[in-house]
């Protein structure tokens, strides 16, 4: 089976696709400097399949890639963030935002 996660900005998700049949897909919210991932969700019948992993790995490369920060409202997402810990730096924080 071949596995694809995408970026489908009009639809503010993620989807992952096996053979082409819709998996899963994380659901956020992008602002200029900031990703809020807001939901993940998996269907049963692909669940146990590295579905969330790739969705996340691949969400999170990409907000990398654009630099933005990411916060992680998603209790997925938070929970594989916390669980592979080179992706914390992406962990937003407002230090970056206070001014004096």
């Amino acid at each position: 089976m071949t596995l694809t996660v995408t970026d489908v900005p009009k639809e503010q998700r993620f989807e992952a696709r096996l053979d082409g049949e819709l998996a899963g897909f994380a659901r956020y919210i992008r602002t200029h400097d900031l990703i809020a991932f807001v939901h993940t969700e998996v269907d049963p019948a692909f669940e146990g399949q590295g579905v969330g992993s790739a969705m996340a790995r691949t969400a999170l490369d990409s907000a990398r890639a654009d630099g933005l920060e990411v916060l992680a409202a998603c209790p997925f997402i938070s929970g594989w963030m916390a669980r592979h810990p080179e992706y914390l730096t992406l962990a937003y924080t407002n230090r970056s935002r206070v001014t004096d």
